[in-house]
Order: C-alpha cells, then structure tokens, then sequence
C-alpha cells in the first residue's frame, strides 16, 4: 500500500512518498511561509504525482495557516483518489525524530507565537502529557526531560542552564514510518494547542 505524508506545520514544508514501509520519495524544504503556493506542485513531483492508498497529515499544533492547508490538501486529495486520511500530532513527529536508534525520554519544544512554546513530554514514544502553550518562564518552571527537541529546544536548554542534549529539529514528513499506529487517528480537527487570539464577536456581545 503506498502512503503520502504531508507535513505543513511549521516553517518547513515536507512531502513524502512510502510504498509499504519503504521510502521512496522524499521532498522536504524550509520556506518560512509559502506553503499554499509550494505544497500541491510538490506533491506532483512525486512518483505517480503522489497517488497513495493512505494520506497521512500533520494536525498541529503550529502555523494555524500551514495546518489548514495541509489538511485542506489532504482531504481533497483523499476525496479525488478515494484514499483514507489519517492525522498525527505535529509534536509527536518530531519527538520521533530523536526516538532513533532506540526509544528514550524527549521533551519536544516548538515555537507556538506570541512568545510561547508548544510543550509536550514523550515516554518510549508515547505522550506523557498534553501539549501546552507555555511562555519561557512558565516552561522553565514546568522543566523537562534530560533531551529537548524541536526549534525552540536550544533556547530551552539554554534557560535551564544545565547539561541537557538539544537538538534542532522540525517535523519531517519521511519520518512517518517512525510514529507509532497509536497516534493516528481519522478525526481531522487542528491541534492548535492554545486558544483563539480574537475573542468571537458572539462572545464579545454577551459579555
């Protein structure tokens, strides 16, 4: 069965081709911004423009934009092939990244704007916690595990002060196949991992 995996999340954007649990292409590029105009010609590059059986897709949390557009994709891709979807937390992407050559303890830290991280601890490859939204301060009062991933993870170290391995990385779509069947799930709902930064004009009138 050929899978395509989609990751939208942040400021990479990444696309990947697997037939069974083999890769066999990979497109992964750090653009910043960008992702609705570079996704679709991407996945066109693809062997067989990218037809899959299994469309795998980040969920977040993230860019609430990049997020979107990757499950926008997803979807209609999945409608036109008639392929099944499934999402991965975006976080659990990237602990897995660091879970090679063997499963250990992460912390996974992430820029979640506003000044905020994304914070999310794994054990053996599983979440220990919930992702939370965290500021600097609050992050070094909550602490972390002895290894930090993601692209907040120096700067976290760094505020902790002490020996800690951190390691700079960013969800990679051809690291699928490292995430365990557990995390994926066919309910495509954004982890946006914070709340709304406008309050909803129906809100603001009841108030």
């Amino acid at each position: 069965m050929r899978t395509l995996a989609i990751e939208t999340a942040s400021e990479a954007c990444s696309v990947a081709l697997f037939d069974g649990g083999t890769l066999i292409a990979r497109d992964h590029r750090e653009i910043g911004r960008g992702h609705a105009e570079a996704l679709v010609p991407m996945i066109a590059a693809l062997p067989a423009k990218g037809r899959s059986e299994r469309i795998l897709v980040s969920l977040g949390p993230g860019s609430f934009t990049g997020v979107r557009i990757g499950l926008a994709t997803a979807r209609a891709l999945g409608f036109a092939w008639g392929a099944e979807v499934l999402g991965y937390p975006t976080l659990a992407l990237v602990g897995a990244r660091a879970w090679q050559p063997t499963l250990r303890t992460v912390t996974v830290c992430m820029n979640g704007g506003h000044g905020e991280w994304f914070v999310q601890n794994f054990v053996n490859g599983h979440p220990e916690s919930e992702v939370r939204s965290l500021t600097p301060a609050m992050a070094l009062a909550a602490g972390a595990q002895k290894v930090i991933v993601g692209n907040r993870a120096k700067e976290f170290a760094a505020l902790l002060g002490d020996e800690r391995l951190a390691l700079n990385l960013l969800p990679d779509a051809g690291a699928v196949g490292l995430l365990p069947e557990i995390v994926l799930t066919p309910a495509l709902a954004p982890i946006y991992g914070r709340g709304p930064d406008a309050t909803p004009l129906a809100q603001q009138t009841k108030a």
